[in-house]
């Protein structure tokens, strides 16, 4: 007898009821708090067996990064022609998106959680800071590109770049939302891009 090519393929994910699944999870996350959100209760919101969800995320904590991480996904870094252009509208999106209530109500419950929880925040830093580093990665290239920044002279230190801009650009806009509780305006967005360009462009006119 012949043997199988390859392993048995499993039946396939249905993206629509991922998507049912995690907007219900944020949903849920809003009304209720991490403390009162269950697993029955987001298959209830979804409409889906609580089998289902189990064979997707095996617990709450795998279930709330992955509603996040969902929509921090959405971010994209275009090319806008320079690298303030490209600063701005990605703040903006960003902020966007931190003024929805399930977004905040999410962010804030997985990030309350994750400081009582070492697994939980290894999960968060790496299925939602390390990949949302994204963007500034692909800034950074289309100005080096353009000339507007010097281009890396290795990778650690470019590595290490990344992470900085990163975490003042994250952290600022959380901290302006969720922490002060203020707007993100265009005139602050403005008053931001400038205040986080001073250096990176005394870097490159040096």
């Amino acid at each position: 007898m012949t043997p199988p090519s390859g392993p048995r393929k499993g039946r396939p994910r249905n993206a629509d009821a991922d998507g049912a699944i995690l907007a219900a999870t944020r949903e849920a996350l809003a009304e209720l708090g991490w403390g009162g959100l269950t697993m029955g209760d987001v298959a209830a919101r979804a409409g889906v067996a609580k089998t289902t969800l189990y064979r997707r995320w095996p617990s709450k904590n795998e279930l709330v990064v992955a509603a996040v991480a969902e929509q921090l996904d959405e971010l994209e870094m275009a090319d806008l022609g320079s690298l303030r252009a490209d600063i701005e509208a990605v703040v903006a999106q960003f902020a966007a998106l931190l003024s929805a209530p399930e977004t905040q109500a999410a962010l804030l419950a997985l990030f309350a959680e994750a400081t009582r929880d070492p697994l939980l925040r290894r999960r968060v830093r790496e299925s939602i800071i390390e990949p949302q580093k994204r963007l500034v990665i692909a800034g950074r290239a289309a100005a080096q590109a353009r000339g507007e920044l010097p281009m890396d002279s290795c990778e650690e230190m470019a590595s290490a770049a990344v992470d900085i801009i990163f975490d003042t650009v994250a952290g600022t806009v959380v901290h302006r939302m969720l922490v002060s509780g203020e707007p993100a305006t265009a005139e602050w967005i403005s008053a931001f891009t400038t205040l986080l360009l001073a250096p990176l462009t005394e870097i490159a006119a040096g």
